[in-house]
This record gives C-alpha cells, sequence and structure tokens, in this order.
C-alpha cells in the first residue's frame, strides 16, 4: 500500500501508528535520513534473505514471517526501493506500506518500473470530524449526519454555534501541527506561523521541481485568482506571454505534488465528464483551506491578516467568499469527487452562467452552487437545470443558513457539505 498526499499532512505518523498496532513488529525506513548503505540494498534483489537480514541488524528489529511489516517511508527519496516493491510483495513473507510525497513526479519515477502490485491511497487534511475529534467532540457530526439523512434543519441556535465551528476549522485548517498549535495554544498567530513554515517548505520543493519559479508563482497566485471570479485560472496574468496550454505539465506536476485541487471545465456536463474536461479551462484551490487563508496574506505579517477575526465574527466581505468555494472544493475532493465546473451562455437572456461545482453521481451529474452568505437566489442552477434536465440527479445550493427545501433545490447549510 503506498500512501501519498503532501508534506505534513500526517501520512508517517498515521503509517507507524498502524503499523505499531496491527504487527508484532515492524521495520521503518525512513529514507531521508537512510545511510547509502540501507539505500544500496535495493540496487540488487537477487538475495531477498541479505537485505532482510541486513535491515533487521541495522534497525535493531526482529521480523517474522506473515506477523511484520516493513514501512518505506518517504520512499521517493529512494525510487529503486519503490521499483522492488514486485520481488519484496512476490516473496510474501511480509507486507510492505510505502509513504510519499511528489511521489508521480519525473525526477522520480524516471528510470524506475512502477510495481503493478502497489495499491494507492491518497491522503487528505484533517476533515472536519476529525477536526472535532482533535477537540474531544464525537458527538456533533454524527447529530448532524442524522438531520442531513432526515433532511430536517438544524434549528437557529444550536446552528449559530455549529457555524461558528466549522469557521474556526476553515481558520485553523486539517494540517496535523496547524491543529496541534491550536489545541496548545489558542492562538491564531502562532497557528499562523505553523501554517507559513509548511507554505515554505512546498516553496522549497516547487523550486526543486521546477527551477524556473513557475509553479511557485501559480501556486501563490491562487487567492488572486479566486478574489478576481474569473470563469478560469488567468495563466497569462501569472506568467506573462503564457497560455494554459504552455504549461500543462506545470499544473500536472502542481496537481501531483498533493498541494492544491483542479477544478476542470466540463465542456460536455454529463457521467461521463473526464472524458470531456478541458485540460486548458480550470479553477486552481488549495488542498488545505486554513493554508489558504496564510497564502492569501503571506507575503504581510499576521496583524494585516483581517480574514481571521471577519471570518470568525461572520462578517466577511462579499470578495472573501472564495474561501467557502475553496472549502467545499478541498471537502468534496476529500470524499472522493472529481472536481468539474461549467460555465455557459444562456441564450435567452445573453446572461453568462456559472456552475460551481458538478459531479458525477448515479450515471447523472449534480449541480452545486455556493453561496457566502444566506443568499436565496440561485439563476446559474436554474439556467442549468432548464438547459440540461434530463442529465441532473441533485441540485444543491450550498449557503451559510439552515437547512430548507425549495421545489427542487436542497439548500443546504455549509456545515452538512461534507456528507455529500
Amino acid at each position: 500500500m503506498l500512501i501519498e498526499g503532501p508534506r505534513r499532512v500526517g501520512k508517517s505518523t498515521i503509517v507507524e501508528e498502524f503499523a505499531r498496532n496491527e504487527y508484532e513488529s515492524y521495520i521503518l525506513v525512513d529514507f531521508y535520513t537512510a545511510s547509502p548503505e540501507t539505500k544500496d540494498l535495493f540496487d540488487n534483489l537477487s538475495d531477498l534473505n541479505y537485505i532482510f537480514l541486513q535491515l533487521q541488524l541495522t534497525y535493531r528489529v526482529s521480523i517474522k514471517a506473515r506477523k511484520s511489516c516493513i514501512v518505506f517511508d518517504e520512499v521517493q527519496l529512494c525510487p529503486k526501493a519503490r521499483q522492488a516493491i514486485k520481488a519484496l510483495v512476490k516473496d510474501g513473507r511480509y507486507d510492505y506500506i510505502e509513504t510519499g510525497s511528489l511521489i508521480s513526479i519525473r525526477k522520480n519515477v524516471k528510470d524506475i518500473l512502477i510495481p503493478s502490485e502497489e495499491k494507492k491511497l491518497h491522503m487528505y487534511p484533517m476533515d472536519y470530524e476529525e477536526f472535532r475529534w482533535a477537540l474531544g467532540d464525537e458527538v456533533t457530526v454524527p447529530m448532524l449526519k442524522e438531520l442531513y439523512n432526515a433532511k430536517q434543519p438544524i434549528g437557529q441556535a444550536a446552528y449559530r454555534k455549529m457555524l461558528r465551528d466549522y469557521r474556526l476549522y476553515m481558520l485553523v485548517g486539517g494540517m496535523p501541527q496547524a491543529v496541534e498549535s491550536y489545541i496548545e495554544n489558542n492562538d491564531f498567530s502562532k497557528v499562523d506561523d505553523v501554517k507559513r513554515d509548511i507554505l515554505t517548505l512546498y516553496e522549497d520543493d516547487f523550486r526543486k521541481i521546477d527551477p524556473t519559479g513557475k509553479i511557485s508563482m501559480l501556486f501563490d497566485a491562487i487567492p488572486a485568482m479566486l478574489m478576481g471570479n474569473a470563469s478560469r485560472y488567468q495563466v497569462s496574468s501569472v506568467l506573462s506571454g503564457s497560455r494554459a496550454g504552455d504549461i500543462l505539465e506545470q499544473i500536472s506536476e502542481l496537481k501531483d505534488s498533493g498541494t492544491v485541487l483542479i477544478s476542470y471545465h466540463a465542456n460536455d456536463p454529463g457521467a461521463g465528464m473526464a472524458q470531456n474536461k478541458d485540460l486548458t479551462r480550470f479553477k486552481m484551490f488549495t488542498a488545505d483551506t486554513g493554508l489558504f487563508v496564510t497564502l492569501a496574506f503571506k507575503d504581510r505579517d499576521f496583524t494585516e491578516n483581517d480574514i481571521y477575526a471577519r471570518l470568525l465574527n461572520g462578517k466577511l466581505q462579499a470578495n472573501l467568499g472564495y474561501l467557502y468555494e475553496n472549502m467545499i472544493a478541498q471537502t468534496l475532493a476529500s470524499n472522493g469527487h472529481e472536481l468539474y465546473y461549467y460555465t455557459f451562455l444562456n441564450e435567452k437572456s445573453r446572461h453568462n452562467y456559472e456552475v460551481d461545482f458538478l459531479i458525477a453521481e448515479k450515471n447523472k451529474i449534480s449541480a452545486i452552487e455556493i453561496k457566502s452568505s444566506g443568499y436565496k437566489t440561485h439563476p446559474s442552477i436554474d439556467a442549468f437545470t432548464e438547459k440540461f434536465s434530463a442529465r441532473i440527479n441533485r441540485e444543491i445550493l450550498i449557503y451559510t443558513k439552515d437547512y430548507r427545501r425549495e421545489g427542487q433545490i436542497e439548500m443546504l447549510p455549509v456545515v452538512m457539505a461534507q456528507f455529500i
């Protein structure tokens, strides 16, 4: 099993905890600190007994057939060990778990054969339920799920508190170190420092992938692009003279880093959106909304970042509504949905419309519109339904008020978006 995901998302911690709980013994080979001799073991697979013996001597752990696990941590730093999985799995004595970031980046797979035996899981930042667990609350989300399944409103007083708690999650984010800092210090400035450190780490990785700096510039511009409310990421305004078609490789590598989420334009919205997506028309979000909050003010001091106070107090400016859009993108992606959106011109009104997200459900599609306030009009979904009624499974408006239905449209409080 390969666990992939962005740096600092908690892969190593969760894998070691699993190995400790589920096996009699385990060896953790951290390729970030492993010696050259340890890495060289995987150059020659002719004698697996020798490799296992050396690993046991090096890490002073005895491993037993079918009762032990070997963990390859940061396996992208030793591509030959990843390639060796084919022979190691065939040998059958032990289980193997790999963790890695930037796992599909070209230089990390160059000259190796990716083993077909490798099963992948992508690890995302902590979702809202996991965030509540960290705060000692195991009641709120199951209760919300019951109300969602019953299609019932939460109630004004309870909803106000739940929305305030959810806004807190948006600000802190789901990166484990940021959550830990909030729990220990109850201080947003310290949480912001942790997130800045993570963003610096990402920037260092981007420079290793792309010394030209294009990937870094594309990442840094995400808040400005969403704030501009354009129908797509405007590559030319970030990289002068470049078009989206010129940088498909950089976009792919940025996506593979796990730090961003890409929502592609669905040229023909329907169950087969993957075959009709436009690689040159996309929106880009950060994989963690808490990091987004810090990225938006990365070049300024924490005290100048008024998003914290405004969002927590429910006084978010209209042009900061993109925070909710990023949050819903993160939520849908962590639930396993591919992200698509759709723009179109209404022939009658000559008005341009945009459906924020389209997800495939039951051989049809569900259309989702995001409102960062309690605003109840939904012209985009209305026009989209008129155009594609036979293809639609659900019409969903996600907003900051309590649950209600209006005809076929389900008006979903943002705290319930996690159940889509």
